[in-house]
């Protein structure tokens, strides 16, 4: 049994599991990003002494918190709360990890810190979103199961 499908076998190329893909990651997206963008830019405003390595983890963590909160919200439309949360952990905690990795990867080697400046945002949202994409897509194809 294949963990991943050759090209050629049409596994990738199902245009509706892409499209479905990408919406689940844009939300995935905002989540993250909301976490993520407010510590590192709170952290930009203050006097602080952590190192960038420590308000990049804290912004992933955030990102992250923030990422199951906005998923648990929207899954609770469909289920219990409770359920919803489970679901939002437990479907999509790779995808949100590769995701807040990329961007804040992104971040330290574009600005050399954590900065959050107009130019940077774009790329930071980029990576974030091809990153965990092909895996979201290889999750929802293989199992039928959508986040959102």
């Amino acid at each position: 049994m294949q963990f991943i499908p050759a090209i050629n076998d049409g596994f990738w190329l199902c245009k509706h599991t892409w499209k479905r893909s990408r919406v689940n990651t844009l939300w995935c997206l905002l989540g993250c990003s909301i976490g993520d963008f407010g510590t590192i830019f709170a952290f930009q405003n203050i006097e602080h002494s952590w190192s960038v390595w420590q308000v990049m983890a804290l912004a992933i963590v955030n990102g992250l918190i923030t990422s199951i909160a906005l998923e648990t919200l929207i899954l609770s439309k469909q289920m219990a709360i409770r359920l919803a949360f489970k679901t939002a952990i437990g479907m999509s905690f790779i995808s949100m990890i590769a995701m807040e990795l990329a961007m804040n990867l992104t971040d330290i080697l574009l600005t050399g810190g954590a900065v959050l400046t107009w130019w940077v945002i774009p790329f930071m949202l980029l990576a974030g979103f091809v990153t965990p994409l092909p895996y979201n897509y290889w999750r929802l194809k293989k199992y039928g199961i959508a986040c959102h």
